[in-house]
């Protein structure tokens, strides 16, 4: 199975789970909580307060090597916009992706999700972990502060 084919069954639109495809193509659920949900609204809200060009997204499908991914929160720069549209999923990582980390995500699986954006072009990726306190991680590894989004707060 391809994302279209998921975007276009009439059965999976309206899951209470959040929905990617492995390598092999099988679709893999995870339950999003309320938590969930009110992090990524906060990293979203501090991203458009923020920001003075491109776009703020939330679940936004990214194809890599080990099937689509959908980044809990991602910004694009209009550059990136003109180059890509609304194009589902993305075959490029936006500059920045941000994953909200689930009781259930292990540092391996994190570490993962890093290293599959980078290597589909993410300058940063951020991990907003339990209570808000926000990771930034550049190509080379952890980093102090967001230079796509500088000032961006340690805690969201």
């Amino acid at each position: 199975m391809n994302w279209q084919e998921v975007c276009e069954r009439p059965e999976l639109e309206d899951l209470p789970y959040k929905i990617e495809l492995n390598r092999l193509g099988q679709i893999v659920m995870s339950p999003a909580s309320n938590e969930h949900s009110f992090r990524q609204s906060r990293v979203i809200r501090e991203l458009l307060r923020r920001t003075d060009s491109g776009e703020v997204l939330p679940e936004c499908s990214i194809d890599t090597e080990d099937g689509t991914k959908v980044a809990d929160v991602v910004w694009f720069s209009d550059a990136f916009y003109e180059r890509h549209g609304l194009a589902t999923p993305y075959p490029a990582a936006p500059e920045l992706c941000v994953e909200v980390r689930s009781p259930s995500n292990s540092d391996e699986e994190m570490a993962e999700k890093r290293r599959l954006y980078f290597a589909q072009g993410a300058e940063e990726v951020w991990i907003s972990e339990s209570g808000g306190a926000i990771c930034f991680f550049g190509r080379s590894g952890s980093i102090e502060e967001s230079g796509l989004v500088p000032g961006f707060p340690k805690s969201t």
